[in-house]
């Protein structure tokens, strides 16, 4: 039987997480949250049943939640939403697109999804509530921390470390062994090959 889910932010985003989620077969979709103005709209056929205010009486009703809710410029929201829900002492699960390919010996934290055709290699870890986004590649020991993105076919390298909060962005390519600060931001299409500092902007 299904198990029932409720997604958190109706944006774009939103919408490639439904894929994966139809993909996979194993959740029902009860609904989104999303601005109380948005409410009775739908989502890909699924309708914005609730507003931000309301996610502790959705708790009452479901143990499953996946934030939905897209990232950029700043994981603050995310953050927020992951943050409440935890205290509301809810499930999180980790999606995984059955056309991703994981490896069993890496590590991936609650909240997360991998998006179709990402790759994530042997001795990877993946922290809380990010965003492995479609052909992004994880390399062998790399690690990303809690609610990262690592957008549209950005590679990190082998043994890279990237911290809490950061946005990678499409095409990026994070050398070997190399860290990236925390909150940090790298453009579409950069090649970082040095460390770089807590809350970087880099675009070139």
């Amino acid at each position: 039987m299904p198990v029932p889910l409720v997604l958190i932010g109706g944006g774009g985003h939103c919408m490639a997480c439904i894929d994966v989620i139809e993909t996979l077969g194993i959740y029902s979709i009860k609904g989104i949250v999303d601005k109380k103005e948005k409410a009775g709209r739908p989502v890909l056929g699924y309708k914005i049943i609730s507003h931000d205010n309301e996610i502790p009486q959705l708790a009452q009703k479901f143990d499953n939640f996946l934030i939905t809710l897209g990232q950029i410029k700043t994981p603050e929201k995310r953050v927020k939403f992951f943050l409440m829900l935890e205290k509301l002492k809810v499930s999180m699960p980790v999606l995984i697109s059955p056309h991703a390919w994981v490896s069993r010996n890496s590590r991936i934290k609650k909240g997360t999804i991998i998006m179709h055709h990402a790759l994530v290699n042997a001795g990877a870890a993946i922290g809380n509530n990010c965003i492995i986004n479609s052909k992004a590649l994880v390399e062998h020991g790399a690690v990303i921390g809690d609610h990262c993105h690592i957008s549209t076919g950005a590679i990190v390298n082998g043994g890279a470390d990237v911290k809490e909060g950061c946005f990678i962005g499409s095409g990026a390519i994070i050398r070997q062994g190399i860290s990236i600060g925390e909150k940090s931001v790298i453009g579409a299409g950069v090649r970082v090959m040095k460390n770089v500092e807590a809350e970087t902007l880099l675009t070139q």
